[in-house]
């Protein structure tokens, strides 16, 4: 009897360690931690509380990509590694290793929310098919961090103000835009920006709102040009090896889980926008911190810039440099984007 007993405990044990054994454990690389609402309020939560969110016992390790001492332009080679089994891609900032990203929010492409849906959803196969082959990884969804504006120490009036100046800029489509206007394009990680308008290292910087004004960039601005440049596309990416060991069910959990978390910071993004406007210059503010800044007006010679600048300067440069590690680059844009552009 009691070797029956010592036999029914033991397989009692090894039934809780096989269940144990069985929960997932996944290391996410998420957006830098000062990067805004976005990421304090949607990203994190979400993963912090993945398997609830999701309904896959598994538990993800959440860590901010600033906080994980990662450049935030390393983001598809880390996916790639298996350092992190998922990532939260900052699409301008990887770009360079990947340049189809670049297609789906060129500068002047997404001037508008909706502009921005029906762009990156006809782009997001052939991006996805590129990260399946060249980063070992599978795209999830994408998102916008919101309008991308102008933010200024020196006071200015327009787009042509920047002329001689120096302008963070997030991707190479935003450099090759200002530096047609004579300024120079200055690539920088997000974290530096602040410090660097307040030292003078740039001028001026490209950002959202809501973005600029939870990392205090107002404190070191003294105007906002709010001509609505790109969307700056964000996205989430699993490692290919890790989406394979998931069963059939619980990629179904993620894709629409994460398909559903996209979809929430696509409505968030615009209300962070209007709130983010107000804040930064003065109206009545909700969801940020209150600053003063110098709203400067846009001319109709700015917005007709910005929409001349997809088919003068960003689509030829971009296409160039794409169809250089994906002949099919330019021929598979125009046929999906630039269809809807008449392009």
């Amino acid at each position: 009897m009691s070797r029956i007993l010592l036999i029914a405990s033991l397989t009692a044990v090894l039934a809780v360690s096989a269940a144990h054994a069985e929960t997932i454990s996944l290391k996410v690389l998420g957006q830098p931690a000062g990067s805004g609402l976005i990421a304090q309020n949607k990203e994190k939560p979400f993963f912090e509380s993945f398997s609830e969110n999701t309904g896959i016992d598994a538990a993800a390790q959440y860590l901010p990509v600033d906080v994980a001492g990662v450049p935030d332009s390393d983001g598809l080679r880390v996916l790639k590694s298996g350092l992190f089994d998922i990532v939260s891609i900052r699409g301008p900032q990887v770009s360079r290793d990947e340049p189809s990203i670049l297609g789906l929010d060129l500068i002047g492409l997404n001037t508008s929310y909706a502009a921005g849906r029906a762009h990156m959803d006809a782009f997001f196969d052939t991006v996805g098919a590129r990260l399946e082959e060249n980063f070992n990884a599978k795209l999830l969804g994408v998102w916008p961090a919101g309008p991308q504006v102008v933010f200024c120490k020196p006071e200015i009036s327009g787009l042509a103000d920047l002329k001689g100046l120096k302008v963070r800029v997030g991707d190479q489509s935003a450099a090759n835009f200002v530096a047609g206007l004579g300024a120079t394009g200055v690539p920088m990680p997000f974290g530096e920006v602040q410090q660097s308008l307040a030292r003078g290292v740039v001028d001026c910087a490209i950002t959202g709102p809501a973005s600029a004004n939870s990392a205090g960039w107002p404190e070191a601005t003294t105007t906002v040009l709010p001509i609505a440049l790109q969307l700056a596309v964000n996205g989430y990416a699993i490692n290919l090896d890790t989406w394979n060991k998931l069963s059939v069910a619980d990629q179904e959990k993620l894709s629409s889980s994460v398909a559903k978390l996209s979809e929430e910071i696509w409505a968030y993004s615009e209300e962070l926008y209007e709130d983010a406007m107000n804040c930064n210059t003065g109206k009545e503010c909700k969801l940020g911190k209150p600053y003063a800044l110098n709203s400067a007006p846009v001319s109709d010679a700015d917005i007709d810039m910005v929409a001349a600048a997809v088919g003068k300067v960003s689509l030829p440069i971009w296409a160039e440099q794409c169809n250089a590690v994906f002949p099919e680059c330019e021929s598979t844009w125009r046929a999906t984007v630039g269809s809807q552009l008449g392009l």
